[in-house]
């Protein structure tokens, strides 16, 4: 019987500790639950308003397009960069009226800066440069430009109007606007563009600009490209010449 008794006490000795270990549990489980209950939403109310105040940052998603020009990468921050018309720097000086082309300026290897509607051509200085080290920083740049609200341009900055105008005669009319629609279009794909520059003897001068200053098929582009179209709309074009500034022709002459 002694025996028993014993063996009873033990055994309700041990349910006695069970259920309080189970109430423990019980109790721990639910003040985890509860701590985690309110991680999770002082985390939801933080990033709230992370989200909040940084909108434009945290919302914007940029693309990258190679180009012809290796030396060239086409970044699209999937918003309107130019209202119309593009501005192409050659270099940091040229960007004394575009905020956005001076910021991206200030990233070591970026040789010139080209803005589309929407897009951002960025040209580096070397072949050597690896365009994996050079992306943060142009990330970077973008993202903290429109952000900060920023024109991308002053409003006094000049355009260069190529349209077609009432003292144009009818072919130079003819060739500026077989440039606008047809031509212009198809180069600004490829993170570029071409610009009238003046017609005389039968010969369309043209300025190439962004991915395309310094591609390698720029000459293919204007003879096979551009310079066959012209000639197959318009008669009176025999042919089609590069105008460079002094400053590329001056670069030019240098690695030559």
């Amino acid at each position: 019987m002694a025996a028993c008794r014993f063996v009873g006490r033990v055994l309700k000795l041990l349910a006695f500790k069970q259920l309080h270990l189970a109430e423990a549990s019980v109790r721990v489980c639910r003040y985890s639950g509860l701590c985690c209950a309110i991680q999770s939403t002082h985390t939801r109310r933080r990033w709230t308003q992370l989200s909040a105040s940084h909108i434009p940052v945290r919302n914007m998603f940029i693309q990258t397009q190679d180009t012809p020009n290796p030396n060239s990468l086409k970044f699209l921050p999937g918003r309107m960069v130019l209202e119309s018309g593009t501005m192409d720097f050659a270099g940091y000086k040229h960007a004394y009226c575009s905020p956005l082309a001076r910021q991206l300026f200030r990233i070591e290897g970026v040789k010139s800066v080209f803005l589309g509607p929407d897009f951002i051509t960025i040209t580096k200085e070397d072949a050597d440069l690896e365009w994996k080290v050079m992306k943060p920083d142009i990330y970077a740049a973008i993202m903290d430009f429109f952000s900060s609200g920023l024109p991308v341009v002053n409003e006094d900055t000049p355009r260069a109007d190529t349209a077609p105008s009432e003292e144009d005669d009818e072919v130079v009319s003819m060739i500026k606007e077989l440039l606008d629609t047809r031509i212009r279009p198809t180069v600004q794909e490829d993170g570029g563009d071409v610009l009238y520059r003046g017609f005389e003897d039968g010969i369309v001068k043209l300025k190439l600009q962004g991915s395309c200053t310094s591609c390698p098929s720029s000459v293919i582009t204007l003879r096979s490209g551009i310079q066959n179209m012209l000639q197959f709309y318009i008669p009176e074009v025999e042919g089609v010449e590069q105008v460079k500034d002094e400053e590329e022709e001056m670069e030019q002459g240098t690695k030559t």
